[in-house]
């Protein structure tokens, strides 16, 4: 069923996937009671915010500016359901999973101009590696408490990166250069972005990282992405692309009869 799946939403024009898309991984956990349900342990369930009894999954779907559905899904066993715990040869961590979910898809025909995902993903090396060795693009979300190596007094953290922009006010703008984000129902929003260049990023560097913000002064939590990337496309882009990857937690668990959710329509 899942392979017939894939092919028709290959072979429909509506939804065969292009290059402007993204193919985004993310996670879904599931909170269920006793200890006999495969798969289950007690571990962090993203989707609830806290560590409780359930079932996780890893996800990646399929979207762009116009439509959405997801692609594939892979459950995480946690290491407690093997003889040998983490060392042995079965065990599979949700990063290692996620990079099977890219392959999975890349085999199975799909196009996209990037893979997108939260900075539990774009934190792991093992993970841009893995997908360097695929030759895709990815646009990867960063911890605001990102840091490298440096020498004592430069730059080594986003927030110092930040600060040194030269930010004033809108007028006086420092190194920020200004973009404008259109959402799903057609509203618009200033944001400011800064591409990163010191250390291990910018130019000629394997990658590059950008901080997009509404506020470059305070760097509000809930309207402030760090990104990284190794694609050379404009900073409007690369914001535009990381967007995307809000569309999955609104339809992973979203299921019909036969299992997964049926292609959306975004609004605007």
């Amino acid at each position: 069923v899942e392979t017939r799946r894939l092919e028709l939403l290959l072979a429909d024009p509506l939804t065969t996937p292009t290059a402007e898309g993204v193919l985004a991984i993310d996670e879904h956990g599931d909170r269920k009671a006793g200890e006999k349900t495969a798969h289950i342990g007690r571990q962090y369930l993203s989707n609830l915010g806290k560590i409780d009894n359930g079932v996780v999954s890893v996800t990646s779907l399929w979207a762009d500016a116009h439509m959405y559905y997801p692609v594939d899904c892979e459950p995480y066993t946690p290491a407690h359901h093997f003889s040998q715990g983490k060392q042995d040869p079965a065990f599979r961590t949700k990063l290692k999973l996620a990079v099977e979910l890219v392959r999975r898809a890349l085999e199975a025909g799909f196009t996209f101009r990037a893979v997108v995902a939260d900075s539990f993903y774009g934190e792991d090396r093992g993970v841009r590696q893995g997908l360097r060795e695929f030759k895709v693009g990815y646009v990867l979300a960063l911890k605001p408490s990102h840091t490298w190596w440096h020498p004592i007094g430069s730059i080594g953290s986003l927030e110092e990166a930040a600060q040194a922009a030269g930010w004033k006010d809108a007028e006086h703008s420092g190194q920020w250069s200004k973009v404008v984000r259109t959402f799903r129902d057609g509203s618009k929003a200033d944001w400011w972005v800064l591409e990163v260049v010191t250390g291990p990023y910018g130019p000629p560097q394997q990658h590059r990282v950008i901080i997009a913000t509404t506020d470059p002064l305070t760097l509000p939590v809930t309207s402030t992405m760090y990104l990284i990337t190794n694609l050379p496309h404009p900073e409007h882009a690369l914001v535009h692309w990381s967007g995307f990857s809000r569309c999955s937690n609104a339809t992973v668990p979203s299921r019909n009869s036969s299992g997964w959710a049926s292609p959306r329509r975004l609004a605007g």
